[in-house]
């Protein structure tokens, strides 16, 4: 009966979806009128990753949050594979495993470090997740540090994990943040907008001033310029974008530029 009332997925790209909605999962071109079921029986041919906001089922995928159905294809034919995902406003951050995010250290535990990341709950670090750490060479890291680092170990059953390094050990510009720049936060949804690529709001800035930029996937975020004025400029600058146009954007920029 579930099955009869599901959509396909494919159909509701680029469109409101809701909580309960059933999305189903192409077939594939040798399974006339089969619908391919993620639960049980021959697994697919290509890999499908269940984004924010979904929830594997046996019929395809259950709708967990409000917002824009959006999918990227990995590689080419209809049995690639991809990732299917919900695009929403939500206000507080729910961590996700690989998000790249900004965390506050907040108390040191041993040899564990405990951050603010913006979620429901703190996240741990341990000393030994960072280049080059080891027992005797330890990070410096004080209470009230910036990290930027990914999540290791991101579900609703257990308590966020971090690290600063990648799959080969290195840091790829994780770690401690500088102490000189300014913090602040935005909404997730332009945080979104300027990690994607080629992102016309940081290519347009980068024109104006040269200037150091970190982006959380959990809304914040930290810049660093050569002076407090361009810093606070920039700073106001992200702040403002989510609320203008491209041509409003681009005037204030020209203003700015031709002072």
């Amino acid at each position: 009966m579930a099955a009869e009332s599901g959509v396909a997925a494919e159909a509701c790209v680029g469109q409101v979806v809701l909580p309960g909605d059933l999305l189903l999962l192409p077939a594939h071109p040798d399974e006339d009128g089969e619908r391919l079921r993620l639960g049980t029986g021959t697994a697919p041919r290509g890999r499908l990753l269940c984004g924010p906001g979904l929830r594997r089922c046996g019929a395809g995928l259950l709708v967990t949050k409000c917002g824009l159905l959006r999918h990227r294809q990995a590689g080419s034919g209809p049995a690639a594979g991809g990732v299917y995902w919900v695009d929403s406003q939500q206000k507080r951050y729910v961590p996700v495993k690989g998000d790249h995010v900004i965390g506050i250290v907040t108390a040191k535990a041993g040899d564990v470090f405990k951050l603010d990341v913006g979620g429901s709950e703190q996240a741990s670090l341990s000393y030994l997740a960072f280049e080059g750490a080891t027992k005797r060479n330890r990070p410096n890291v004080q209470v009230g540090d910036l990290i930027y680092g990914q999540f290791l170990v991101a579900n609703k059953d257990m308590e966020p994990e971090m690290v600063c390094i990648d799959s080969n050990g290195r840091s790829t510009g994780m770690g401690i943040i500088g102490q000189d720049g300014f913090l602040f936060k935005v909404s997730l949804g332009l945080i979104r907008k300027l990690l994607a690529p080629k992102c016309e709001i940081i290519q347009e800035l980068s024109q104006l001033y040269p200037f150091e930029l970190v982006l959380g996937m959990n809304g914040r975020i930290w810049v660093k310029a050569k002076t407090v004025q361009q810093t606070l400029i920039i700073v106001n600058i992200l702040e403002a974008c989510e609320y203008m146009t491209a041509e409003q954007r681009k005037q204030a920029l020209a203003k700015l530029s031709g002072n």
